[in-house]
């Protein structure tokens, strides 16, 4: 059995780490409330954008573009998001998981050197390059601080490869936020990009919430990877006739890349809450860990404490009989 000293160094140790979890937490929820206010106030634009677009390539059955026309697939960008940091539960190793058994797959049929891996965060970043991927280049401030005019840059990118017959498939992965104890591992085509069906889960998000429950706290542990179904999502022809100035192509080659834009921001968003609320979680369930454990502690050093009383008492009184 332990010594009192040893029993209370414990406590002290895990106190300590009592603190660090706590403040983790508190810190994850209040950049969770700010990651939720950048979706919140991207998701009307988002929404107007994707109305308009579908709608006029509804109404216009001969407009076409060069993205959203698929091809045989013979090189293959992979775009994947994770953190900067650790201590966020799953939330980095499920999207590694994930990347590998995707690169896998594609390995088999093109090769694994003409599988790009496009990393957004660190640890994407050190796993590639420790599983000898082809990584084109390296943003890990983005997983940080998400900037709308790095993912127009990036995604320009992605579109001159795809225009040019450099890639023919772009793909995401990262976690779709949902609410704060739901984050749902998500595999997405970017290009070519296809309008007529489209990802009913984009649009479900608790954006209120910031509060680790219980619940939350199971979904973590028993959370595995999920790939999210796709659901087709037909799009009524409009009666409208719509009058295009200066001409269709213009409008679709200004529409299409700021669809485009707009996914890979919107993916960025997603996979920063996300993380956040990962944390969060994760930061609780070891709050409440430390907790049980400190109960259990105390519990011993008040049982160790009185044992010591006890065999004191008894020494005394042992040694008053005999005298």
């Amino acid at each position: 059995m332990p010594s009192l000293k040893e029993i209370k160094g414990r406590i002290a140790s895990v106190n300590s780490t009592r603190k660090i979890t706590s403040a983790m937490k508190m810190v994850a929820s209040s950049k969770l409330h700010h990651a939720q206010v950048a979706i919140q106030n991207m998701l009307p634009y988002e929404s107007m954008l994707e109305h308009i677009l579908k709608s006029f390539l509804a109404a216009e059955a001969e407009a076409q573009t060069i993205f959203d026309q698929e091809r045989p697939v013979k090189r293959v960008a992979l775009v994947v998001f994770t953190s900067n940091s650790s201590l966020c539960g799953g939330f980095n190793a499920n999207t590694i998981k994930l990347m590998s058994q995707v690169v896998d797959a594609y390995a088999q049929e093109t090769g694994r050197e003409n599988v790009e891996i496009w990393p957004i965060g660190r640890k994407v970043y050190e796993k590639a390059k420790k599983m000898g991927l082809n990584v084109q280049g390296e943003f890990s401030a983005l997983a940080d601080k998400p900037n709308v005019q790095e993912c127009i840059s990036i995604a320009m990118e992605l579109g001159k490869r795809f225009a040019e017959g450099q890639i023919d498939k772009v793909e995401l992965i990262y976690h779709h936020f949902k609410s704060a104890g739901s984050q749902v591992l998500t595999r997405k085509t970017f290009l070519p990009i296809d309008i007529e069906s489209e990802l009913k889960a984009d649009h479900e998000r608790d954006l209120t919430s910031v509060i680790a429950t219980k619940e939350s706290q199971e979904y973590l542990k028993r959370r595995g990877e999920r790939e999210i179904v796709r659901t087709e999502n037909d799009v009524k022809p409009l009666n409208d006739n719509f009058i295009v100035e200066p001409d269709m192509n213009t409008v679709l080659s200004q529409l299409i890349p700021k669809l485009a834009h707009l996914m890979l921001y919107t993916a960025l968003l997603d996979s920063n809450a996300s993380e956040h609320a990962a944390r969060m979680v994760a930061m609780q369930t070891a709050t409440d860990n430390a907790d049980e454990l400190l109960r259990e502690l105390n519990l011993q050093y008040n049982k160790s404490r009185q044992q010591a009383i006890t065999s004191e008492l008894l020494d005394i009184v042992g040694g008053s009989v005999n005298n």
